[in-house]
C-alpha cells in the first residue's frame, strides 16, 4: 500500500509542478499526437498519466535532466505500459534522451520492460539511424520474452522491421538476432515457427553458424526427433562447419528421448575421438536416459566415472540419481547420495529437496520428510506447491488427515498457493477415511479460492460417496460435472456400478452399464467384473455366466480377477463342480491362477479341515513362484483354531514370521479367539499385547471377541467348557463391571486402554442403543484425561438419534461444532428430521441455520437434509422455510440442485 501512495503522491506532485512551472519548455520539441474535433471523455487514469507525461517530458527537455530533483521521485511511477504510451505521445523525443531515460528506468526494481516497451524504443532508435544501440535493444527484447505470446509478438515486430513495414527505415535482422529468435522460440518448443524463421534467414542470405544449427538440433532432440536433427547435422558439414560438444550432447538427449539409450551411449563414447570433450550436461543427459530406462546401476557407474573427464557432478546430476533411486524404492541409497552431495559442497536446490521429500513420503518415512522440509526452509529454499503436495499425499496415505490439513495451512501461511492436485490429495484422503462430506467441503473451498476442480476431483468424490453406499449423491455429482463441462469416464462409472451391485440393485447397475455405450464410454474389464460379482452375490449365476460370455465376445480380456470373482461366488453357495469348471476354463484361456485363486480354493478345502490337500496346493503355489500372504496364512490359523489345535496355529505364526510375513489385525484376532476358546484367556491378552506392540490397533471386532470370552469366563468358568456366547451378543450382555475388568486385564498384560479402546466400547454400547452405558464409559474416559474424539461423538449422536433422543443429540452436535468437528450430514439429516417429527420446529431451524456457517457444501446439504430427509418424510412446507433461510444467508446452489428441490416441493 505504501508503494501505491508513493506513486500517487508522485503524480500529484507532477500536477502541482505543472501548474507552477512555465509552459515554455513544453514547446522545445513538437507534439506528435493529433486531436479530434470533439474531445472524448478522459478517464481519471488518463488525466493523471497525461499530467505525468508532461511533467516527465518537461524534465527530459532540460540539460542534466538526470540530476533534476524531481526525476528520481517520478521514476517509480513509470511502468512498462506507461513508458510505451509516453514514447507514442512523444515519438520525436531525442533518441539519445529516450535511450538514457529507458536505461535509468531499468535501474528501478519496479520497472520491468515488456516487448512493447522495447519495441517503442527500438522504433525511435531505428528512425534516427542509431543501429548499434538498436541491435542491443532488440536482442534485449528477445531475451525478455517469458511467455509464448511475448515470443510470437517479438518475432512479428522484428519481421515487420526486417521488411520495412514497422517504421520509416528497414532494420535487417542480423545473424545474432536470428539465433536469439530461434533460441526464444526453442524455449517454448515452437518448432514450426523455428522452421519458418530458419527459412527466412536463408531467404535473407544470412549464413547460419554453428549456434544456429545447434539450436535447431537441440529443439528436435528435445522431442526425440533424431532424424530431423540429423538433417541439420548434415547442414553443418555442408557449411564447412564442425560439430561441437553441444551438438553431440543434444544427440545424446535426442536418442534418450527416443528411447534408444544404447545409441545415446555410442554418441557419448565417440565424443572424445571427434575432438569434443564431454561436459556435465553430456553426463547428465545420459545418466537421466539410463535412469528413465530403469538402468540405474549403469547410471551410478557413469556417475562415478565423471571425474575421468574432469567433470564434477552438479545439483542436477545428484537430483536425477536420487529421484531414480527413490522411484525403485531404494530409499536408503537415495538418502545416502543426498547426504553425500551436501558433504561434497553441492548445495541442493528446491527441486532436489522436493524430490527427497516426495521419495521419503512415498516410502512412508514422514518424519524424515519433515526433517528435510525443515532443512529446506533453514537453507533459504522455498518449498513449492509440489513439495507440500508430496507431504500432503504422504500423510493422507497414512490416514493422518489432520497432519495433511496442517500442511495445507502451512502452505497457505507461507503464501504458497494450493493447486487442484493439493485439493485432490486431501479429498482422496478424506474419502479413504469415509469422510466424504469433508471432501465436499474442500470442493467448496476450491471454488472459493478460484481453483477449478477437474475430472480427478469429481471421480474421487463419486468414489467416496459410492464407498459409503450413497449412490444418490454420487449420481447427483454427475450434474455438477455436466454444469462444469467435465465429461465422466470409466473411473466415474466403475464405482457407481460397483456400489449399485453392493446394494443389491443389479437391475439398476445393468441399466447403467448398458447406457455407457450411448455415452461413448468404453466398458472395461473392471466394470464387467463388478457386475458379474453383483450377480454372483445375488446368486444369479445364469446372468453372471451370460455377462461373462458377452465380455469375451466384445473382445474384453477376462483376467484372473474376473475368474476369481466367479469361482469364489460359486464356492460360497457350494457349487464346487461349476467352480472347478471355471478354473479349467481359466487355464485353457492361458490365464494363470494367481495367489487369490489358490487362496479361494484353499479356504474352501480348509472349511472341511482337509489340511493335507490344502498343504499340497500351498506347496504347489510356492513352487510356481508365488509368495503366500497374510490372508492365506490366516485361513490355516482359522481352521486350526476352530478345531482347538492351538499348537498348530502357533506353528503357522512362526512359519509366517520366518517368511517375513507379519500378522495383521485379523490374524491376531483369530489367535486371540483361538486361545479364548481353549480356555487360555491370559494368552489371549498376551496376543493382544503383541498386537499393540507391533503397531496394530485392535479393531471393534477384536474387543468384541475379548468381551465374549470374559463373559464366558464369568458365566461358565475359566476352563473353556460349558455353554457358549455368540460374539454378536457381547455388547448386549456386558455391563460396566465387565468394562472395568477388560481395562484391568489390559493393564495387567502391558497394554492399557487407548482412546481407540474407548471408541470400541462406546460404539458397542451404542450399537445396542445403550446410551447411558456409553455415557458412563465417556465419563471414565474423561477421568483419565482422554478427550472425546470425533468418532466418539458421531457414535453417541447416532445412538441418540436411533433412540429418538434428539435434544441430547443436539447438545452433542453443539459440543462437536465448538471443537471444530464436522458431523456427517447423514447424522444432521436424522437430527433435523427428528426435531421436526417431535414438533420442535424452532430448534430444527436453529441447528440448520448453524450448519450453513460450518463450511458444508451447500449442494450436498440440500441433497442430504432437505431432499433425502425432509421431502421424503413429507415436510415440504418446512423444507421451503429452510430454503428461504439459505437464500437469506447468501447460500448459492447449483441450478440442477435448485431445480430438483423445487420439483420435489411441487
Amino acid at each position: 500500500m505504501n508503494d501505491v501512495f508513493r506513486r500517487l503522491s508522485a503524480v500529484f506532485f507532477a500536477v502541482k509542478m505543472m501548474r507552477s512551472s512555465p509552459a515554455a519548455p513544453m514547446r522545445l520539441l513538437p507534439l506528435c499526437h493529433s486531436f479530434t474535433a470533439v474531445p472524448e471523455p478522459v478517464s481519471l487514469h488518463d488525466h493523471y498519466s497525461g499530467e505525468l507525461f508532461r511533467q516527465i517530458f518537461a524534465i527530459l527537455c532540460q540539460p542534466n535532466w538526470t540530476k533534476h530533483p524531481d526525476f528520481r521521485k517520478l521514476l517509480p511511477s513509470m511502468s512498462s505500459s506507461l513508458f510505451t504510451s509516453f514514447l507514442s505521445q512523444y515519438p520525436h523525443l531525442s533518441h539519445h534522451v529516450a535511450l538514457n531515460f529507458f536505461n535509468h528506468l531499468s535501474t528501478a526494481p519496479s520497472f520491468n520492460p515488456d516487448v512493447r516497451a522495447y519495441a517503442s524504443l527500438l522504433r525511435i532508435l531505428v528512425k534516427n539511424n542509431s543501429f548499434r544501440d538498436a541491435e542491443i535493444i532488440r536482442i534485449s527484447m528477445v531475451k525478455s520474452c517469458e511467455t509464448v505470446e511475448a515470443s510470437i509478438l517479438a518475432l512479428d515486430i522484428l519481421r515487420k522491421m526486417n521488411r520495412g513495414e514497422d517504421c520509416e527505415f528497414r532494420f535487417r535482422v542480423s545473424l545474432r538476432c536470428y539465433n536469439m529468435m530461434l533460441m526464444s522460440l526453442a524455449r517454448f518448443m515452437l518448432i514450426d515457427e523455428m522452421k519458418t524463421v530458419y527459412k527466412e534467414m536463408l531467404d535473407d542470405n544470412v549464413s547460419p553458424n554453428i549456434y544456429t544449427f545447434n539450436t535447431m538440433i537441440n529443439a528436435y532432440c528435445k522431442l526425440g526427433n533424431v532424424s530431423e536433427a540429423e538433417h541439420y547435422l548434415s547442414m553443418i558439414f555442408q557449411g564447412g562447419l564442425k560439430p561441437d560438444t553441444h551438438t553431440f550432447t543434444s544427440f545424446i538427449l535426442g536418442y534418450c528421448r527416443k528411447g534408444d539409450v544404447d545409441a545415446a551411449k555410442m554418441v557419448f563414447i565417440e565424443m572424445p575421438g571427434k575432438g569434443c570433450p564431454r561436459n556435465q550436461v553430456s553426463y547428465n543427459n545420459l545418466i537421466h536416459g539410463l535412469c528413465e530406462a530403469g538402468r540405474v546401476d549403469e547410471a551410478k557407474t557413469l556417475f562415478s566415472e565423471m571425474k575421468n573427464d574432469s567433470c564434477i557432478p552438479n545439483v542436477r546430476t545428484y537430483t536425477i540419481l536420487i529421484d531414480a533411486l527413490f522411484g525403485l524404492e531404494r530409499s536408503q541409497e537415495a538418502l545416502g547420495l543426498f547426504h553425500e552431495m551436501k558433504e561434497k559442497g553441492c548445495r541442493p536446490n528446491a527441486h532436489t529437496y522436493t524430490v527427497v521429500v516426495d521419495g521419503t513420503c512415498k516410502d512412508g518415512m514422514l518424519d524424515e520428510a519433515m526433517k528435510v522440509l525443515q532443512e529446506m526452509l533453514d537453507s533459504g529454499s522455498f518449498p513449492s506447491t509440489a513439495t507440500y503436495n508430496a507431504l500432503i499425499n504422504g500423510y493422507c496415505k497414512k490416514g493422518m488427515i489432520g497432519a495433511a490439513l496442517g500442511m495445507l495451512h502451512s502452505m497457505e501461511s507461507n503464501e504458497c498457493k494450493p493447486n487442484v492436485r493439493t485439493y485432490n490429495e486431501l479429498i482422496s484422503g478424506f474419502c479413504q477415511e469415509m469422510e466424504v462430506h469433508k471432501g465436499m467441503q474442500l470442493l467448496t473451498k476450491m471454488l472459493e479460492q478460484g481453483v477449478t476442480p477437474n475430472l480427478v476431483t469429481f471421480n474421487l468424490l463419486v468414489c467416496g460417496h459410492c464407498k459409503r453406499g450413497d449412490v444418490d449423491n454420487a449420481l447427483r455429482l454427475l450434474w455438477l460435472m455436466d454444469e462444469k463441462n467435465i465429461v465422466p469416464d470409466q473411473l466415474t462409472y466403475g464405482p457407481l456400478i460397483d456400489a449399485l451391485c453392493a446394494k443389491g440393485n443389479t437391475d439398476e447397475a445393468q441399466a447403467t452399464f448398458n447406457s455407457l455405450k450411448e455415452l461413448g464410454i468404453h466398458v472395461n474389464d473392471v466394470m464387467f467384473t463388478s457386475l458379474i460379482d453383483g450377480y454372483c452375490n445375488a446368486e444369479k449365476f445364469d446372468l453372471a455366466h451370460n455377462l461373462f460370455e458377452a465380455m469375451l465376445a466384445q473382445g474384453c480380456f477376462a483376467n484372473s480377477f474376473t475368474y476369481n470373482t466367479i469361482i469364489n461366488g460359486l464356492f460360497k453357495v457350494n457349487k464346487r463342480k461349476e467352480a472347478f469348471r471355471y478354473l479349467q476354463k481359466m487355464l485353457r484361456s492361458g490365464t494363470e491362477p494367481d495367489l487369490a485363486t489358490y487362496s479361494i480354493i484353499i479356504e474352501q478345502i480348509l472349511k472341511e479341515f482337509n489340511f493335507d490337500s490344502a498343504y499340497r496346493i500351498f506347496n504347489h503355489l510356492i513352487s510356481v513362484g508365488l509368495k503366500p500372504d497374510i490372508c492365506l496364512y490366516t485361513s490355516f490359523i482359522v481352521a486350526y483354531c476352530k478345531l482347538g489345535k492351538i499348537k498348530e496355529a502357533e506353528d503357522v505364526i512362526e512359519q509366517m514370521k520366518k517368511q517375513s510375513v507379519q500378522p495383521d489385525v485379523m490374524a491376531y484376532t483369530v489367535l486371540i479367539d483361538g486361545y479364548g476358546r481353549s480356555g487360555f484367556l491370559d494368552k489371549s491378552f498376551n496376543v493382544l499385547n503383541s498386537m499393540v506392540m507391533s503397531g496394530h490397533e485392535p479393531s471393534h471386532f477384536t474387543y468384541a471377541v475379548l468381551i465374549k470370552h470374559l463373559l464366558h469366563e464369568k458365566f461358565f468358568g475359566d476352563n473353556g467348557n460349558g455353554g457358549s456366547i455368540n460374539v454378536n451378543d457381547a455388547w448386549k450382555l456386558m455391563d460396566q463391571g465387565m468394562v472395568l475388568k477388560l481395562f484391568a486385564k489390559m493393564e495387567d498384560h502391558g497394554c492399557p486402554p487407548s482412546a481407540n479402546t474407548y471408541i470400541a466400547i462406546i460404539s458397542g454400547f451404542c450399537s445396542e442403543g445403550r446410551f447411558e452405558d456409553a455415557c458412563k464409559v465417556v465419563d471414565h474416559l474423561k477421568q483419565h484425561g482422554i478427550p472425546l474424539n470425533e468418532k466418539d461423538y458421531n457414535k453417541l449422536v447416532e445412538c441418540c438419534c436411533n433412540m429418538k433422543m434428539h435434544e441430547e443429540a443436539v447438545n452433542l452436535i453443539n459440543a462437536m461444532l465448538c471443537r471444530g468437528f464436522l458431523p456427517p450430514l447423514e447424522l444432521m439429516k436424522l437430527i433435523v428430521c427428528g426435531l421436526y417429527d417431535d414438533g420442535h420446529e424452532v430448534e430444527a431451524k436453529e441447528i440448520f441455520y448453524r450448519l450453513l456457517h460450518c463450511g458444508y457444501n451447500y449442494d450436498e446439504l440440500v441433497w442430504k437434509v432437505l431432499i433425502d430427509g425432509l421431502l421424503k418424510r413429507g415436510f415440504a412446507g418446512q423444507c421451503s422455510e429452510l430454503l428461504v433461510l439459505m437464500k437469506k444467508s447468501g447460500c448459492t446452489l447449483n441450478p440442477q440442485t435448485r431445480e430438483m428441490l423445487i420439483h420435489g416441493l411441487q
